[in-house]
Parts: structure tokens; sequence; C-alpha cells
């Protein structure tokens, strides 16, 4: 386990450069002590390391050392080729790219590994796009990586769901983020970070102004924080509603899981093999779409407007389906 870390410690260093020992503690999981201790282990055993006090201090190897630590073990060897994502890589433009490393990766392991690798690669595919939806065209992505790799500012014409539906917007992409089949663009806007859908860009222009990214700024941790912020948003109410005991069974297949939470967090029994249980509101008129979806073993208890425009939908369907088919239909026989 030790010398396991003290070549995570050796590689970090490697690929990151300097780095303060509460960093490494941090990267490594460990207390600021066991690093001082791993830091003074690798520089007893003739690594070029040197540690330099005060606030910007730190500890850095020597410019121009490389470790000749390459080996990979079986574990990490599998694990590298479940890491690559062909469709994100085929829309970021890298497709080839990942191709072409992969083949000098598997030319560069030893032949056991190099059965493994293969292996894995025969029996996992990962497909990152959602279920009944066809994947989006992003025809700007290209732009947007670029800028965001090298820090360039861009102006672009955006299509929103507020009004005015379509605005320029001047923004400094941070990083893009692929969700559910879907590429959505990070970007600072003035004094905010928003997040936009690469698919909604219109138009885009690269500048020739350079920004500097937001100090501190972590694009995974962001993203975790605005999914949070955004159910926060769009649950703005709960509905009181029970069900039968099969179609609560069911619901992770007939809804999104952040109703599914709640609704199996809240469940009680309701007597006669129904439960009663909290259904996440985002509106009147979505949540009725969404409770159809239960059919007749489900029934809203609160609020009265929700159960009120359920009457209504059952009514019209009601109506609909009693009154006999007319229909002006010509068929046509071969």
């Amino acid at each position: 386990m030790r010398a396991s870390r003290l070549v995570s410690a050796l590689l970090l260093l490697q690929t990151k450069g300097r780095m303060t020992a509460q960093q490494l503690a941090t990267e490594l999981d460990v207390s600021v002590r066991t690093v001082y201790r791993d830091m003074e282990s690798l520089a007893a055993a003739g690594i070029p390391l040197y540690g330099e006090p005060g606030h910007d201090g730190g500890y850095q190897l020597l410019e121009g050392y490389r470790t000749r630590l390459t080996g990979l073990t079986t574990d990490e060897a599998e694990a590298l080729f479940l890491s690559g994502l062909p469709g994100a890589a085929a829309d970021l433009g890298m497709g080839a790219v990942l191709t072409t490393a992969q083949l000098k990766l598997m030319a560069a392991l030893p032949e056991e590994l190099r059965d493994r690798a293969g292996r894995i690669q025969q029996r996992f595919f990962l497909d990152t796009s959602s279920w009944y939806a066809d994947r989006e065209p992003t025809p700007h992505m290209a732009a947007v990586v670029h800028a965001a790799w090298n820090h360039f500012r861009v102006r672009m014409f955006y299509r929103r769901w507020a009004t005015p539906r379509e605005v320029t917007r001047v923004v400094d992409p941070l990083g893009v983020v692929l969700k559910a089949g879907r590429w959505y663009l990070v970007a600072r806007c003035g004094d905010s970070i928003r997040t936009y859908r690469i698919a909604q860009i219109l138009w885009l222009e690269s500048l020739e102004e350079r920004f500097q990214r937001p100090e501190g700024f972590d694009l995974s941790s962001y993203w975790d924080t605005y999914m949070q912020e955004f159910d926060a948003r769009r649950y703005v109410d709960k509905a009181i509603v029970r069900m039968s005991e099969s179609v609560f069974e069911r619901l992770a297949h007939l809804m999104e899981p952040g109703i599914v939470r709640v609704a199996r967090e809240a469940a009680q029994p309701d007597g006669d093999g129904w439960v009663r249980t909290l259904i996440p509101m985002e509106s009147v008129q979505h949540t009725a779409g969404l409770l159809l979806r239960l059919g007749a073993e489900a029934e809203v208890l609160d609020p009265e407007p929700l159960r009120r425009s359920m009457a209504e939908i059952a009514t019209t369907l009601a109506s609909t389906y009693a009154a006999p088919i007319v229909a002006n239909v010509t068929r046509t026989t071969r």
C-alpha cells in the first residue's frame, strides 16, 4: 500500500509540477504528516526531489527528471480501455486521435495485458445517447472546444426557452459536459457562470480576445451543484398521490430518478394494496402529463388545481372515446 502511494506521489509531482504538502495529502487521501514522511523516503531513495518553505513553496522534482515507472498492472490496462468514449470523442473531433492512441497503447503492452485489453473492447461498449431520442446535431462543437481549450472568448447567437427566444451573448467557454446524450457549454457570461445547450447555438464566432479562467473553478464540482440547483428550481411544490403497489414498483420505469427518489422516501401504506406518497411538481400542466402515465391506478389527493386538471383530462378522454369513430378514410387496394 505504501509503495503504491509513493509511486502515485511521484507521478503526481511529475504530472502537476510543484505541489504543497496539503495538495498532495488531498490527492492521496492521507495526512500532511504522512506526506512529509513519504517525501523523505523518496529523497532517501535517490529521487531528485526538493522542497521550498513558505506560502508559495512546495515539493518539486528536479527539472528534466522523468520517472521510468511506466509499467501497467492488469487492472490499470483494463481500466484504460474502459475509459475510451468513442461517441463522445467523435463529437469532439477526436475519434481518430483516440483510435491511434489506443493502437499505440496496445502495441506497447506485454502480450498478456494486450489480450486482456482486447477482451475488454470486445465485451464492453458505452453508448452515451439517451433512449427514444436521436443524437442532436452540434455543428459548432469543434469551435466551442477549440475556444475552451485555448481560452478564446466567443460571441454566439443562441436560442433559449425564455423570451426573447434568440439572443446574442459574449461568453468565456470554461468547458463542455455530456449529459444523457446532449452536449452543454459551461461558460462565464459577465459576472456569472451559466450553462448553454450546444445544439441551440445558431451561430458562433471565436474572438481574438483571450480570457483568464476563474481561480479555483472545477468543472465537475460546478456541474454537480448545477444539477442540484436545477432540480430545486424545477420542483416548486409537491403533490400528494395514492397509487397501487404495482404502479409504485414500476415507478422507476415511468418517471425520472429525482421524482422516484422523493416518492420512495415519502411512501406510506394506504390500505388495500395502495401506497400514499409525494410527487415533486414542476407545474400543474407538466405534472398532470406525468401522472397520466400511471393510468387509473393513481389518484391525486392534493393540490386541488392538479386534481381538477386530472379530472378535466379524464372527462375529455372519456368523451372522446365514448363517441363513435367518424373518419373519412380512403382505402386503396392493389
